[in-house]
């Protein structure tokens, strides 16, 4: 299923399919994409990216897990990379939302581990709203949690660049330019003792939502079926507004 061009229904339109697709996206990795272990639940407001979440991180002052092995925590980078057209890095950095989204915890203490955040228009509306996004995306990375991203609206006054090219400058990385005629996103970051790394797919309206990487530890990742759980929640967009959003 190709991704939509969501500027073509009003905004209480998207809000209803952002929520169902954080419950399809839920349901689709707690049905074996995650390894055991691990388990996503869909998460209320930013309240939850407070110090206290912050604070879980594995790059904290508390000692870090050592990942089992591959075929138990997800895919190993160093065995199969995952497919991106952009893949970066920056150098080592120091530690240092009211957006619904679907965090990633470990059962052993209940600990996040990785975010996913689907962008929604309020996110770009004004300069305070994206800079807090931004924000406490770069923190949530610094203190070694992963994050990814769906940005399926094209780039504005705020981030000429998109999402990921505000949030990569933020952590320091090379410039990003978003191509013209792929203006959406999809963007995985590693939060790596290394540096934190990005795994980005430029989209545009139209293209199918590629596989993307999770990381739940530092150098292992599995591949979230994006396409699955966009398709189930799309069936349930009312049928004038998949019309719309369908139109040529």
């Amino acid at each position: 299923m190709p991704l939509h061009d969501w500027s073509r229904v009003p905004t209480y339109v998207y809000h209803d399919f952002h929520m169902g697709l954080l419950v399809a996206l839920r349901r689709v990795l707690n049905s074996g994409v995650l390894p055991e272990g691990y388990y996503a639940l869909a998460d209320q407001s930013m309240r939850t990216m407070g110090p206290d979440v912050l604070t879980l991180g594995p790059h904290t002052t508390e000692p870090a897990r050592t990942p089992p092995p591959s075929g138990r925590v997800g895919v190993a980078v160093a065995e199969t990379p995952p497919r991106a057209q952009v893949m970066a890095r920056t150098p080592p950095r120091p530690v240092g939302f009211r957006q619904k989204r679907v965090t990633i915890r470990h059962r052993s203490d209940d600990r996040v581990v990785a975010i996913f955040e689907l962008v929604s228009p309020g996110n770009k509306a004004a300069r305070y709203p994206f800079q807090t996004f931004v924000r406490k995306t770069v923190r949530a990375i610094e203190a070694g949690i992963h994050m990814l991203i769906v940005d399926p609206f094209p780039p504005g006054k705020r981030d000429p660049n998109g999402v990921h090219g505000a949030i990569w400058d933020a952590l320091g990385g090379d410039p990003y330019t978003q191509p013209t005629d792929k203006p959406l996103v999809v963007a995985a970051y590693e939060a790596s003792p290394a540096g934190p790394g990005c795994y980005v797919e430029p989209l545009a309206a139209g293209d199918p939502l590629p596989d993307a990487p999770l990381f739940l530890e530092p150098g292992y990742y599995v591949p979230v079926p994006l396409e699955r759980a966009y398709a189930i929640a799309f069936a349930d967009v009312l049928p004038h507004d998949r019309e719309r959003l369908e139109s040529r």
